[in-house]
């Protein structure tokens, strides 16, 4: 296993969370109207979660010897703060980082069960926050 690569993507990992954090919190902010109660909550719950998946992720990097990166990911500032950009830029963000699972998944697949497993569920919890934002995005037929 070439661990540089692997403790490269894990950073790249730890960056998006860590800016997932940002985002969310700030879209959580960002809500208005009727459903705000709710809404606000998901996207807290979005926030924690990534804090949770970044600290994991700087522990895989540190049991491999690393060091966990200070970065955080990429944030863009679109000012469009609809419900339906707000789904859009996070069905972004948690494709992204959907790539950077896979990517780490081949890197480590067959060569270290420990974090071919988490990749896997890493990536299953990703493709689920996916298929949840793709059906907030759709609008019931009247």
């Amino acid at each position: 296993m070439n661990e540089k690569k692997v403790i490269e993507i894990l950073n790249k990992i730890l960056e998006t969370e860590l800016a997932g954090v940002v985002r969310y919190t700030h879209y959580s902010l960002m809500v208005f109207g009727h459903n705000r109660i709710p809404i606000v909550k998901w996207l807290r719950d979005q926030a924690n979660e990534s804090l949770m998946h970044a600290s994991v992720a700087g522990e895989h990097i540190t049991t491999l010897g690393g060091h966990p990166s200070l970065k955080i990911g990429q944030l863009i500032e679109s000012s469009k703060h609809s419900l339906n950009d707000i789904m859009k830029e996070s069905l972004d963000h948690e494709t992204t980082q959907l790539k950077n699972l896979y990517t780490l998944l081949k890197l480590v697949e067959g060569e270290s069960v420990y974090l071919e497993e988490y990749a896997r569920e890493m990536i299953t919890e990703e493709e689920a926050h996916v298929a949840e934002v793709k059906k907030m995005l759709r609008v019931q037929p009247k």
